[in-house]
């Protein structure tokens, strides 16, 4: 690799990063640790055709990252990981491949738990259940809590919802133009709830059947090609595809008032956020807004029920809304006021965990 490996670990603060290669499958796969003070590190597993190993790296270290902020700012006792396979999610699957990513997982004794992320399916994760019980997020038939897609759509429009009442002064979406990049897994189960609540909404996806299944489904929406989305014209942008498209090109070319979506790691660099702030466009920090999905795979870990679930991911609209009144507070961009909220907790936790309890069983 071309990367300074522990260089980049110490710059974004991980504890740990496990490289596993199995020669009978052809597994190539990057489990990255991010913060344990909390508790044992929870992230999905990603399977994307990298163009390089680095990207691969530097992607599983700033999605490790993330989850430790997102675990923190919602409330549970887990700290960040992140697991990416390098492959196509449409050709390389196999039921080797995946028994051998289970049997690594095992290999961590419960310092890592995963399940579903972009280009993966709880489906896939059934063979990984033969070789570990570290996952969440599998099917109900196998004792999951199903398909988190829909549990992350749904933050994500509270969040859309919180960000336009933070705009207006009304949280209405009605006729509330929003412009939405990707709709795959989580993408296109928000179209659900913006067009029920009649926005105006234009989408994009780089998968051509993506479009025209949503477009036939959602008959009222319309489409651009993948390259025009950041120069349509709304109020809202909605990021819900891969990370770091927020950057010094992309952000001169946007036309919104806000940026509110589900994709992980929207900011291309930190200062991208303070670029925002300064252009007066608000953004919805993304390991809050799609945080969505980690409270339905955390409940699993208390023992799932989907009433707390749906509430404390209702509550997605009242954090925001806190994280926005310290941005204005603090005139500091919302992503700093987010970080702030997030590492105050883990300090304070941290330090109560330093109390030793010792075992009486």
């Amino acid at each position: 690799m071309k990367l300074n490996i522990f260089e980049e670990m110490k710059k974004y603060g991980h504890e740990q990063v496990i490289f596993n290669y199995d020669k009978k499958t052809g597994l190539k796969c990057i489990i990255s640790i991010h913060d344990t003070t909390l508790g044992p590190a929870l992230g999905g597993c990603r399977m994307w055709n990298y163009p390089s190993e680095d990207e691969a790296f530097i992607d599983a270290l700033r999605l490790a990252m993330g989850m430790t902020y997102k675990c923190a700012v919602s409330g549970f006792d887990n700290g960040g990981g992140k697991a990416v396979i390098i492959g196509d999610p449409k050709k390389d699957k196999t039921e080797g491949l995946f028994r051998a990513f289970g049997r690594y997982v095992e290999s961590l004794n419960g310092r890592f738990y995963t399940g579903t992320d972009m280009g993966t399916f709880g489906e896939d994760f059934v063979y990984s259940f033969k070789e570990t019980d570290c996952l969440v997020g599998l099917p109900e038939e196998y004792g999951g809590s199903g398909n988190t897609a829909v549990t992350t759509a749904f933050g994500v429009w509270r969040g859309i919802k919180a960000t336009a009442k933070e705009l207006y002064g009304d949280d209405s979406l009605t006729g509330v133009k929003i412009s939405v990049q990707g709709v795959g897994k989580v993408g296109y189960n928000l179209l659900k709830f913006l067009t029920e609540e009649q926005a105006d909404v234009t989408i994009t996806d780089i998968y051509r059947e993506s479009v025209e299944k949503a477009l036939e489904d959602y008959p009222g929406i319309k489409a651009v090609e993948p390259e025009k989305i950041f120069d349509v014209e709304c109020d809202i942008f909605s990021p819900c595809a891969l990370g770091g498209i927020l950057n010094d090109d992309t952000i001169k070319r946007l036309k919104c008032k806000a940026v509110a979506g589900s994709a992980n790691n929207q900011l291309a660099e930190s200062k991208h956020g303070d670029l925002l702030h300064e252009k007066g466009i608000l953004y919805a920090p993304d390991f809050v807004i799609n945080s969505g999905g980690l409270i339905q795979v955390a409940d699993e870990l208390e023992g799932f029920n989907k009433d707390r679930v749906m509430a404390k991911t209702a509550a997605i609209y009242d954090i925001l809304t806190e994280i926005y009144k310290i941005s204005k507070q603090n005139n500091i961009s919302t992503h700093k006021a987010a970080n702030k909220l997030a590492e105050e907790r883990i300090e304070v936790i941290g330090e109560i965990q330093r109390t030793y309890i010792p075992d009486r069983g």
